[in-house]
């Protein structure tokens, strides 16, 4: 039965992730590119500047960084770690270049949100911020696409209880723990009607634990937690995987290589190229959005709390999001992957990241066992948070703000969190891809829709700010 469950959610995922979401998707990161004049290369260092420094005077819930940070935490998660292998062992090594080339694209995508979410949020007199795709599409395309708003709103909420939000995380965190703690299976238990570790059962309930006492303080609790977790989990873990490109560089212009014949199907047999390239984009392109969420539509619901009075302003810091996460981070995990040729050893999920670090590093296997753990505890456990933020503020658009509806969905979010580790690794991420192809397509129309405002309101800022560009 479940094999069966599993098979017909494989075959909707390569319906939503087919060549034409992968068309829409790029196309439009492209365009917009290209309608903003590489935008996301011009002004790259002016962005990284307002990501650190808070405007003054700007209104909204939290930071500008604070909200960033919120944004990364939701993003900075498996999809670094376990996405990438995944990509990598499925696609072959060509699929981190188009996993990178996605993401570049996707920043001039995550700075359109991020405009047009400050710009059409709404603000109450308690200063309480609610924004997102869902009012850029109903108040900049108007009532009548309203009913499109309502359906990314619900992708959205089930993006964050079935799919990216919990399950995926919690499920990393748990396989992460076993792996190090129990990876013999000598602590196995009865449970559901199935043998699990016991280091399982002690992941899944410390995990839930720790993100309801979280989540359960509103925005302000994961914004507070989020500034002080991601900076710290994003530096120290680019730190460890420098140190294994550094041990092993001999390996990094072969890896190199291999990733761009590989972007291309240079290395396929006659007749096989197309379908080689075929299969590294679509897997580059479907983890690295996993990953970076450019042109999700998630992202923006935590741009529209930021302390800030200019929508621009505010596009720029949320494109850094996805130059950390993906051109960053996750290069850096496909560089260790392949520099240690873990991607090629029948490993699956986890376990390949897991074997890169065990062996690429200079010290004892089970130091970099712990290491990546670590790491995956803490960027999958931020993830959590991010998402039941975001996946609050859809309901609450869908509901007008019920506080009785809210509060039962975060348990109900807290609950999710708690069983993800006892389902089937692929169902998850396939559910996990299904919600967010069907965010994607809502969010991408209306960016296209509304990207003359998009270029209005960044001409406009750029005319009031002309010394920004010269510092």
């Amino acid at each position: 039965m479940l094999e069966k469950f599993t098979e017909v959610l494989v075959r909707i995922d390569d319906v939503v992730w087919g060549i034409p979401l992968i068309v829409l998707i790029m196309g439009t990161g492209i365009f917009l590119t290209v309608r903003l004049g590489v935008l996301q290369f011009r002004y790259l260092g002016m962005a990284l500047k307002f990501m650190v420094k808070n405007e003054e005077n700007g209104v909204g819930e939290v930071s500008s960084f604070g909200a960033l940070c919120t944004a990364l935490a939701a993003t900075i998660g498996t999809g670094n770690i376990v996405g990438v292998a995944t990509a990598v062992v499925a696609g072959g090594p060509g699929a981190l270049f188009w996993m990178v080339l996605a993401a570049c694209l996707g920043m001039a995508t995550k700075y359109s949100e991020g405009l047009l979410a400050v710009k059409y949020r709404t603000l109450d007199n308690s200063g309480h911020a609610l924004g997102g795709p869902f009012y850029y599409i109903e108040k900049g395309m108007g009532e009548k696409w309203r009913w499109m708003a309502k359906a990314f709103a619900v992708f959205g909420m089930g993006a964050g209880l079935l799919g990216i939000g919990t399950i995926t995380q919690v499920n990393g965190i748990a396989s992460a723990a076993k792996g190090f703690f129990d990876p013999n299976n000598q602590m196995m238990v009865s449970l559901f009607g199935g043998s699990y570790s016991v280091a399982t059962i002690a992941a899944a309930v410390v995990v839930t634990v720790a993100a309801a006492l979280v989540i359960l303080g509103g925005i302000q609790r994961i914004a507070n937690v989020s500034t002080i977790i991601v900076p710290f989990m994003a530096i120290a873990y680019v730190a460890v995987c420098v140190t294994i490109l550094i041990y092993n560089a001999a390996a990094i212009p072969a890896a190199i290589a291999e990733v761009f014949a590989g972007a291309f199907g240079l290395r396929a047999a006659a007749g096989g190229a197309l379908g080689a390239l075929m299969i590294a984009m679509q897997k580059g392109v479907a983890r690295g959005i996993f990953s970076n969420e450019a042109g999700l539509g998630s992202a923006p619901i935590a741009a529209a709390a930021a302390q800030t009075n200019e929508p621009v302003r505010q596009g720029l810091v949320s494109m850094t999001g996805t130059f950390i996460d993906t051109v960053v981070i996750c290069t850096m995990t496909g560089l260790t992957i392949m520099v240690t040729g873990s991607w090629n050893m029948g490993l699956q999920g986890v376990e390949v990241t897991s074997n890169a670090f065990s062996t690429g590093l200079p010290w004892d296997p089970q130091v970099g066992s712990f290491i990546l753990m670590l790491s995956l505890a803490f960027f999958a456990f931020t993830t959590i948070l991010g998402w039941d933020y975001y996946s609050e503020r859809c309901l609450e658009y869908l509901t007008g703000g019920n506080k009785t509806i809210l509060t039962g969905y975060r348990w109900l979010y807290i609950l999710a969190v708690l069983i993800g580790p006892f389902l089937t690794l692929e169902a998850v991420w396939t559910i996990a891809d299904i919600f967010n192809g069907l965010m994607a397509i809502p969010n991408l129309i209306a960016l296209l829709a509304l990207n003359g405002v998009i270029v209005a309101e960044t001409r406009s800022f750029f005319n009031r700010n002309h010394h920004l560009a010269m510092e």
